[in-house]
């Protein structure tokens, strides 16, 4: 059972910047991909950012490209979201997620296998 932990969500104001980490209880040999999920209150769980671990294709919400970057460190079995010129609609749960197997449908939270407990991002105007 892969276990998925989450940290460096907190509090910053609109423009500023925050750096999340995921770090995975397996070998990275494991998973097919991880990424990044959100969670504002009141609405459904979206996708922000998605990375392959073969090849280190990257993939991004249009809300978000431009702004936040997904990278990974294998050594360390650990995903990174870096978050640049946050702004208060960026604020939510922040969630990482690990898929095992190959296939289609990065986007969709019910295509991954594990998933970490959140950690909180808010951010004022």
């Amino acid at each position: 059972q892969v276990q998925l932990v989450e940290s460096g969500g907190g509090l910053v104001q609109a423009g500023g910047s925050l750096r999340l980490s995921c770090a995975a209880s397996e070998h990275t040999f494991s998973r097919y991909a991880m990424a990044w999920f959100r969670q504002a209150p009141g609405k459904e769980r979206e996708f922000v950012s998605a990375i392959l671990w073969s090849g280190g294709s990257t993939y991004y919400a249009d809300s978000v490209k431009g702004r936040f970057t997904i990278s990974g460190d294998i050594a360390k079995n650990t995903v990174y979201l870096q978050m640049n010129s946050l702004k208060p609609e960026d604020t939510a749960v922040y969630y990482c997620a690990a898929r095992i197997s190959f296939g289609f449908g990065l986007r969709a939270p019910g295509n991954y296998d594990h998933w970490g407990q959140g950690t909180q991002v808010t951010v004022s105007s």
